[in-house]
């Protein structure tokens, strides 16, 4: 067998793993699978954060293309939207976090829409590796583990 990304970082082999005790190797399997859940998540907040910046960036397209005075409805949160005026489609606000807004030009801020979509896309492979390494791990310890249940199933009996 390969030798996989074990729980926490270290290396950890079949040949180590079939040294392990019944409860260590229940522990192991239990802390990949828990990780495997973690990154899942961060996989969804990724695909998330990344679908709400492709659709600001279609929305800033979309606002360049009008005309100053167009009417429009202005979004205050997702369900409550006003009536507004376009005043300058040139300048918009960019939301970088924590409540902070910058002033920003439209070209500047469809650049920060896409510098932080492919940055989110770079994260997302790179969190994909790391997850596909630990199922490696979990399923590794699944199969020692049951073959060591079979084992001690025919002594029990």
């Amino acid at each position: 067998m390969a030798s996989p990304k074990g729980v926490g970082g270290g290396m950890v082999r079949a040949a180590e793993m079939e040294k392990m005790s019944l409860e260590q190797l229940k522990a192991l399997k239990e802390q990949a699978d828990l990780e495997v859940n973690v990154l899942q998540d961060s996989l969804n907040n990724i695909r998330t954060a990344t679908s709400r910046l492709e659709s600001a960036s279609t929305a800033l397209n979309d606002l360049s293309l009008r005309p100053q005075g167009s009417k429009m409805l202005v979004p205050l949160t997702a369900s409550l939207y006003v009536p507004g005026t376009l005043d300058d489609a040139d300048k918009v606000l960019v939301d970088i976090g924590t409540g902070y807004f910058v002033e920003k030009t439209m070209a500047e801020g469809k650049d920060y829409c896409e510098r932080k979509i492919n940055l989110l896309k770079s994260n997302f492979d790179q969190l994909i590796e790391v997850a596909t390494k630990k199922k490696t791990v979990s399923d590794d310890v699944a199969v020692i583990l049951q073959a060591k249940l079979k084992q001690l199933a025919p002594a029990s009996s």
